[in-house]
């Protein structure tokens, strides 16, 4: 079966929910954080995406910031 990944998504806390959560959860850890560089959204430096486990179930928490209505998913009528 595949493997599904969920995506949750932040404006700029990611990185605190992601020990938020592991901190609750037994069987859990930050697996890796990525940072934004010179040409992001956010400062460089500041951080991007936190991949974390929760009893074995891989998370992805991103830094998305806020959504604008430009940015918002795509929605069929």
């Amino acid at each position: 079966m595949p493997k599904i990944t969920p995506f949750l998504w932040f404006n700029t806390q990611a990185e605190q929910a992601a020990k938020l959560y592991t901190s609750i959860f037994k069987n859990s850890k930050i697996v890796k954080t990525t940072r934004f560089g010179n040409a992001g959204p956010h400062p460089k430096g500041s951080v991007m995406t936190v991949v974390f486990t929760l009893d074995g179930q891989e998370f992805t928490a991103l830094n998305g910031g806020p959504l604008s209505s430009s940015r918002r998913p795509y929605r069929s009528s």
